[in-house]
């Protein structure tokens, strides 16, 4: 259902318009004109990526609660203003996802709020009957998180990531995403000192072979399981491990705050 998610510079592609029928020398001063201003903005739009998924994992990295929020406000004007397609829906479920992941510490009321709306928007696109595997996945991974932070609700709400889980596993076994998901939900439930879950390595292992960023598919993950992976090795002695997938999340997502700090454990 969300093999193709929308991108926000495609309208730019094609370039001005009033270039196309311009006379040849006025058209070649415009042409320079605009090459200046796009070798001029390359670091920013590197920075913040081409198209909304891109931005919204920029905004988590770097820990931009601001700018999150403000990404998820525009989307939720959209939604509003009667546009809320499948894709727009996947996107709100994940910027909901990530202003959890934020605001967890700090404010357990407002993280809670905001995976409850991670499912909701999710809820559609999986009673429709054909969802994909990724919305599967990003959902069951919110029930987890959710999971952590109500207690009296813990059981319901793994019950239902596992079945989200199941579903996704059928449809597509090689997700990373998938896998990451299942590593979570494990990593919740293990007593101290588990051994890390299998899922885990295998979730790094596929996303170092899909490529980052594509255009069919989401493209979120990556610098996370790296991380996680790496902070699992970390806990259980395993410095040099540990220090190789760090590094590795911090080559997906270098502005990644979270994998910074975790980096700076290793140095002490």
């Amino acid at each position: 259902m969300l093999r193709s998610l929308p991108k926000i510079d495609r309208a730019r592609r094609a370039g001005p318009r009033c270039l196309r029928h311009a006379p040849a020398p006025l058209a070649l001063a415009g042409l320079l004109g605009l090459l200046g201003l796009l070798v001029h903005s390359l670091p920013a739009a590197a920075q913040e990526g081409g198209d909304l998924e891109a931005q919204i994992l920029y905004a988590w990295h770097n820990a931009d609660l601001r700018r999150l929020q403000e990404l998820h406000d525009n989307l939720i004007a959209t939604e509003q203003a009667g546009q809320a397609g499948a894709a727009v829906r996947y996107h709100l479920a994940h910027a909901d996802y990530r202003l959890a992941l934020l605001r967890r510490d700090e404010d357990h009321d407002a993280a809670g709020s905001a995976l409850g709306e991670c499912i909701d928007q999710l809820a559609p696109l999986i009673d429709s009957g054909s969802p994909s595997s990724d919305t599967l996945a990003l959902q069951a991974i919110c029930h987890v998180e959710l999971a952590s932070l109500r207690r009296l609700q813990a059981a319901l709400l793994r019950a239902r990531a596992r079945d989200r889980l199941d579903r996704a596993v059928r449809l597509d076994p090689a997700n990373p995403r998938v896998r990451l998901a299942q590593a979570l939900l494990r990593l919740r439930t293990a007593p101290p000192g588990a051994p890390s879950p299998p899922e885990l390595a295998q979730a790094a292992d596929l996303f170092e072979r899909e490529p980052a960023t594509r255009e069919d598919a989401p493209g979120w993950g990556h610098a996370d399981a790296f991380l996680l992976l790496g902070r699992e090795l970390r806990l259980h002695g395993d410095e040099l491990g540990a220090r190789n997938w760090i590094e590795k999340a911090l080559i997906a997502a270098p502005d990644f705050r979270a994998a910074q700090a975790e980096l700076a454990l290793l140095r002490r």
